[in-house]
């Protein structure tokens, strides 16, 4: 076994950065597949913090290789102001860096864009990181978007940014914004940041299928999480790209059938950033405990994150959608001091009861969570890291996870450090 992905199973912000980083570890290519600065991954190494946007977090590891795939868009700028964080706290990308020239590139204009969609959707708001990701994605469907390699082309660039600022530009204006955007001036702008990124270029999929012909362990590290892909996640309010595991093929170019193993990361209890359904959602005391105790804030934009609890409807089903072989928990010390945990095992709508997640946004909307509500165990985990050291009613709270998804539970995360984690079947999640 040479391949595993890691994916999400709920809104992302399940803590997916660490996860990937203890797997990196094992790893010699880390491989981020999807999303764009809009992502924020966050890993606690020692005393040091890092967040990141673009840098997989196989970048942390000096020895690993890490790749920025084709189905991640690229913002230019924000990658070298992650790389130069980098090296101002002492770690060097070096040759270790490997940038798909067949990624498309966020450009000023697709933040604009972002802003006007944004504000003309009123109340019915998508929330996003206004980042651009979105527009850029549009672009790239429409056959209009920017790549990598274009930017080493100096009169192609020209000729598309000219095409893409006229029709940007008319838009802007009818939609009342005063942003306006020059093909040439943009041309300037993408000049110093063509050349630095030029040495990160390559063929990833050709690299990547060179790789596991070599029997090199490959880590395919997803952003955001299933219930946000753009095709089975809360859509409208949803990302514009593929986080679940098959975006891991369309977005490296590594066939269906080099794909070995799929781990899926989930928090002990449930959160949202943005607009959109949320059953389970707790706006009471309860649900502010959550976010207090787990500093639920956005990496990416700082928002908080609303809160809420544990939903074995919705992980049924992201567990069936990603074809899962095994589980990692998040945040199980987040719940320590709680006398008793409500677990969502279903939904109540119109009268019915519903144990399958609803395709309709409008249906979801409407869903009451149906509970049961598991004993506490008042006793601290932080940091615990034998399996015999959890109390008897946390493994009670994960053995119920067990049985309700049919999928085993691998490791259990008690702590935002690399080294604060559970081991509860190490055959789960060695590859």
């Amino acid at each position: 076994m040479t391949t595993l992905v890691l994916v999400g199973l709920q809104w992302g912000d399940e803590g997916k950065a660490t996860i990937v980083d203890v797997f990196a570890a094992q790893s010699d290519v880390v491989v981020r597949y999807s999303g764009g600065a809009n992502a924020g991954h966050t890993v606690v190494v020692g005393d040091e913090k890092y967040v990141f946007h673009l840098l997989p977090v196989g970048v942390l590891h000096p020895d690993k290789i890490s790749v920025i795939a084709n189905g991640v868009v690229v913002d230019v700028e924000q990658l070298f102001v992650e790389i130069d964080d980098l090296r101002s706290r002492g770690l060097e990308i070096g040759d270790h860096l490997l940038v798909s020239s067949r990624c498309h590139v966020t450009l000023p204009y697709h933040k604009a864009l972002e802003r006007l969609d944004e504000s003309l959707r009123g109340k019915q708001a998508l929330e996003t990181t206004l980042r651009g990701v979105g527009p850029t994605i549009v672009d790239k469907v429409a056959r209009s978007g920017v790549m990598v390699a274009d930017l080493f082309r100096e009169q192609l660039l020209l000729d598309k940014l000219r095409r893409n600022t006229k029709e940007k530009n008319l838009i802007l204006e009818r939609g009342g914004l005063s942003e306006r955007f020059d093909a040439n001036a943009l041309v300037q702008q993408l000049r110093p940041l063509s050349e630095r990124i030029r040495p990160f270029v390559a063929d990833t999929s050709k690299a990547l299928a060179d790789y596991i012909d070599r029997g090199k362990k490959i880590l395919f590290e997803g952003a955001q999480g299933t219930l946000l892909d753009i095709e089975h996640g809360t859509y409208p309010f949803v990302t514009s790209s593929h986080p679940v595991s098959g975006g891991a093929c369309i977005g490296s170019g590594v066939p269906p059938t080099k794909i070995d193993k799929v781990v899926g990361v989930l928090k002990a209890y449930c959160t949202r950033v943005g607009a959109g359904p949320f059953p389970t959602e707790d706006s009471a005391d309860a649900g502010k405990l959550l976010g207090e105790r787990g500093k639920e804030f956005g990496a990416t934009t700082g928002r908080p994150r609303r809160c809420g609890w544990l939903d074995l409807v919705a992980l049924r089903y992201a567990a069936r959608i990603n074809g899962i072989a095994s589980i990692v928990v998040t945040k199980l010390d987040v719940l320590d001091v709680l006398d008793e945990i409500p677990v969502c095992i279903g939904y109540e709508h119109g009268g019915e009861r519903l144990t399958e997640f609803p395709p309709e946004i409008d249906v979801l909307a409407e869903c009451r969570p149906v509970y049961v509500r598991l004993p506490g165990w008042r006793q601290s985990t932080r940091g615990l890291t034998d399996v015999a050291q959890l109390p008897s009613n946390a493994m009670s709270y994960l053995e119920r996870i067990e049985e309700e998804m049919g999928v085993g539970i691998a490791l259990v995360s008690t702590g935002p450090r690399r080294d604060e984690m559970v081991v509860l079947d190490q055959d789960l999640i060695s590859f």
